[in-house]
């Protein structure tokens, strides 16, 4: 077994040819809150994986009037296959650590989803 990219108090582990990322994922009477560490003016719009237990996802699109903000919230739906109106930012409007509400499907859901689109980078 290999370590991967490590979090605040989990670690993702390489095993054979699979790979198990730790995003830190909250359940809330609303929905599941994942974090998100968006990375705006990046040179494709993608989900990157994972860093300090937070979901990486880069935007082509510049902070500039909550564009931003909107492409990580497509770019979530998307690569998550939700709809985008499953997707609402939460908190850090303003700020590179986001925190999204997702609704319409548990924890476990979530972190099957999460797990199939990333890999350890």
């Amino acid at each position: 077994m290999k370590k991967c990219a490590s979090s605040v108090g989990y670690s993702s582990i390489l095993h054979s040819s699979f790979c198990i990322i730790m995003i830190e994922i909250e359940q809330t009477p609303e929905g599941v809150v994942i974090q998100v560490k968006a990375l705006p003016g990046s040179r494709k719009n993608e989900i990157r994986g994972e860093q300090d237990g937070m979901l990486k996802v880069s935007v082509t699109q510049i902070p500039e009037k909550g564009k931003a903000n909107k492409a990580v919230q497509e770019q979530l739906a998307k690569g998550l296959g939700l709809r985008k109106s499953q997707v609402q930012l939460i908190s850090g409007e303003t700020n590179p650590l986001k925190r999204f509400l997702i609704t319409g499907v548990t924890v476990g859901e979530l972190r099957e989803l999460v797990n199939s689109i990333t890999q350890c980078k």
